[in-house]
């Protein structure tokens, strides 16, 4: 480990690489105080432990939503709608048929399902959806709803974690995304997202599916109103459910961190929050993600958010996964998200970065290529790069 001039921050970044389990606190003084490279080198490191290779993954499907109802009022959200607005839908199967074939088409097999806090959608509903979408696609896999939609069906239907996500599992749900961690801070989501589940619920959600052997994801929604300390919390919490899982378990077996986007936000409009997330600042979280959550394998770039030259540097910071080109995305978009990927597109990024391309699916193992799929072009007028 080359010297920085802090003997602090020396100590803490050998702590680092020892996979050492870091307090908030410990974290707060290394995003503070390293310099940049440092934290670089050492998230790198942790990922050659991790994922000892040069390749990056990448996979291939596509973010459709249930529906836009909801009634969390996040005041960071621009896509939902009240129920009874005008623009208020729900999704029907003929549509999700048109999807599915679509992404297939491209090269997909996953389905990123999610969708609003409905007051009349329960379990039943989204059973029967899952299992009406496995009959038509037997080969589909279902990434699906996350933590908040669970603890939202859970009220509705005044039962367990447990209990609503067996019967999900069961009718077809293959992995829970991470969705809707944003700060896991009951200050933070008082304030940005009061209608969602507290951290605590989102928390044992998680608990609940590893008990379950269901693969999550775990996230992190920053920059808006959170302080330093909240955001390594946020790292701390997500790395004591991991430590809890069985040996069975894959438990979170991602991490993605993604800046807060707040075009049209009520938050923007309130003065309540900012938006300076400077590409210097994302790439030390990539590196404090790896050094704070020791115990996670794979950590995903937001090319979404920050847009291709940030998301290759931090590939060299930490990051091993590129995530999906999204042929569908219509959530973090509408806050003014504007950077698209083509299969052809993510994996000549890949390759600009020094690495190689892996298509993965959604437990991380590598997909054959399907055919076609280097050259396939979307349409370049919506799946654009920057």
């Amino acid at each position: 480990m080359q010297s920085t001039d802090s003997p602090k921050v020396d100590q803490l970044l050998q702590k680092a690489i020892n996979r050492e389990f870091l307090s908030a606190e410990e974290g707060v003084f290394l995003f503070e105080n390293a310099p940049t490279a440092a934290l670089m080198l050492v998230g790198n490191a942790l990922r050659q432990h991790h994922v000892p290779n040069n390749n990056v993954t990448w996979i291939i499907d596509r973010n459709s939503n249930t529906t836009n109802v909801c009634v969390a009022n996040c005041k960071f959200c621009n896509f939902y709608r009240r129920p009874g607005h005008e623009e208020a839908y729900i999704t029907s199967l003929d549509e999700y048929r048109t999807k599915i074939e679509e992404t297939f088409e491209l090269g997909g097999e996953q389905l990123l399902l999610q969708g609003g806090h409905h007051p009349d959608l329960g379990l039943e509903y989204y059973t029967r959806l899952f299992s009406d979408l496995k009959k038509m696609f037997p080969n589909l896999k279902l990434h699906a709803l996350g933590p908040p939609e669970v603890a939202h069906i859970t009220k509705l239907e005044k039962s367990s974690h447990i209990e609503v996500l067996r019967a999900l599992k069961e009718s077809g749900l293959d992995s829970l995304p991470g969705a809707g961690a944003e700060i896991l801070d009951d200050r933070v989501r008082r304030l940005i997202s009061k209608g969602k589940c507290g951290a605590d619920e989102w928390l044992d959600v998680m608990r609940a599916a590893h008990q379950l052997d269901i693969t999550t994801s775990a996230t992190m929604m920053f920059g808006h109103i959170e302080t330093n300390l909240e955001r390594m919390q946020h790292f701390v919490k997500l790395r004591q459910v991991q430590a809890e899982k069985s040996a069975a378990s894959k438990g979170f077996l991602a991490f993605i961190p993604w800046p807060f986007m707040d075009e049209d936000t009520i938050l923007k409009k309130l003065k309540r929050a900012r938006n300076t997330c400077t590409g210097d600042e994302y790439v030390r979280m990539i590196s404090m993600s790896r050094i704070m959550l020791p115990n996670v394998v794979n950590i995903q770039a937001s090319w979404l958010t920050v847009g291709k030259k940030i998301a290759q540097i931090s590939l060299h910071a930490g990051a091993n996964d590129f995530g999906s080109i999204m042929i569908e995305e219509n959530v973090v978009s509408a806050a003014g998200a504007a950077f698209r990927f083509t299969a052809d597109g993510i994996q000549k990024a890949i390759e600009e970065a020094g690495f190689t391309p892996k298509l993965r699916d959604q437990q991380y193992v590598y997909r054959d290529l399907p055919k076609g799929t280097r050259q396939q072009q979307l349409d370049t007028s919506v799946l654009t790069v920057d």
